[in-house]
């Protein structure tokens, strides 16, 4: 039995029953709030930056009980918790009704996100494996969801109700995945830990060397940069496309392709791995990439550009956004891998937050091309400071 009780598989088999949930959520946001409850793209925003508030509260909340409360429970309590709000957000889906369960909902993906990572550290296998392959589940998820959503919120001309239904029957499947396979783990890591872990684990002595302290820093900072810029692709961009004609529909596909290729993407990272390790690389290509991806949206006037676009952008998220976790995880002591999982989730998910208010506030102030250039002039200054603190302090790091 792995530590922490939970076979991969079923691991794998819970993030994608999540993600094709939350699939049915969170593209479809912004252009409810903005179409159907006829608010601004800055309200949608703020709507936006609370969810992801909570998301970063839950995140940062789970990971630290990870480390010292018994997992099995606290992801229970998570998922199922999770579901109830659901089940209400299919009769109540108005405004502000809206965004407030939302926000709960929010907190509580973090929370459950969280969870599963850091379960995932405590798998036993190699972690960029593990990392990249929930990557994947995560991602196969979104192609299952992104492809259906579209159509159907056309079909149900605007009404969510149907979405947040088929969100809440898989989330109940997410709670009994729980429940039935993800064993306690509280005996077995206790058995396991020898004593001094479990006394530093009571007091939080944990001493890390500083150049790990120094690496995992940068990128949560990143990570901050990253998540902030690409939530433009997740949130105004909607907009920005069916005001040139592009409909709703072809905007989900984007996000299906986007699944489908990191799938692909994942498959070959995960493959190549086996011969190459250049974790630190991929990083470094990874946010050039995604960098570049809001160059191209500079020229996109047709549907072609933003399907270009669109793949530039998914061979960076699938070459740095899982990796970066799994250095992480190799940074970080065993009695708080949760505890940094839990930060890393956090600050992505800040990111999240302050992604569509500042991408609506940018827009109604300037244009969307003036906040395509800060997007990519952002990620490419992010990245030169990223490899400069890597280049002083990888030597002295230690990797657990």
């Amino acid at each position: 039995m792995n530590r922490q009780g939970v076979e991969l598989k079923w691991l794998l088999f819970g993030m994608f029953l999540g993600s094709i949930g939350n699939s049915f959520v969170w593209p479809l946001t912004t252009i409810y709030i903005h179409d159907q409850l006829h608010e601004s793209l800055t309200v949608s925003g703020i709507v936006l930056l609370f969810y992801s508030g909570a998301n970063v509260v839950g995140s940062y909340i789970s990971g630290m009980l990870f480390d010292r409360a018994n997992p099995r429970k606290l992801m229970i309590g998570g998922t199922l918790l999770a579901t109830i709000v659901m089940a209400i957000m299919i009769f109540f889906n108005g405004w502000p009704i809206y965004g407030i369960l939302l926000t709960v909902i929010g907190f509580f993906n973090g929370w459950i996100i969280t969870m599963v990572n850091s379960f995932a550290t405590r798998s036993g296998r190699d972690g960029r494996y593990v990392f990249n392959m929930l990557y994947f589940a995560n991602n196969l998820g979104m192609v299952i969801g992104t492809t259906i959503v579209g159509p159907l919120y056309q079909y149900a001309d605007g009404n969510v109700s149907p979405m947040f239904l088929i969100t809440t029957i898989l989330y109940t499947m997410f709670s009994l995945v729980v429940i039935f396979f993800f064993k306690d783990s509280q005996q077995t890591v206790a058995k396991t830990e020898d004593v001094e872990d479990k006394e530093e684990t009571k007091t939080g002595n944990i001493k890390m060397p500083q150049a790990n302290l120094w690496i995992n820093w940068i990128f949560f900072i990143a990570l901050v940069v990253i998540w902030t810029m690409y939530e433009q692709w997740a949130s105004n961009l909607s907009v920005f496309m069916t005001d040139q004609g592009i409909s709703m529909t072809k905007y989900s596909l984007l996000w299906t392709l986007n699944g489908i290729l990191i799938v692909v993407f994942q498959l070959g990272i995960t493959w190549l791995n086996r011969w190459v390790n250049r974790p630190y690389a991929q990083v470094f290509i990874g946010m050039f990439t995604i960098g570049f991806s809001f160059v191209l949206l500079l020229y996109a006037h047709s549907y072609s550009w933003f399907v270009a676009a669109m793949v530039v952008l998914t061979i960076g998220e699938a070459t740095a956004l899982p990796t970066m976790p799994a250095i992480v995880n190799s940074l970080s002591p065993v009695a708080v891998k949760g505890k940094y999982q839990g930060i890393l989730n956090a600050f992505s998910s800040l990111g999240k937050a302050i992604g569509p208010l500042f991408g609506g506030l940018m827009i109604e102030a300037t244009s969307y091309h003036i906040l395509f250039i800060i997007c990519a002039i952002s990620i490419f200054v992010m990245e030169i400071i990223v490899v400069f603190v890597i280049k002083i302090k990888r030597a002295k790091a230690v990797e657990y």
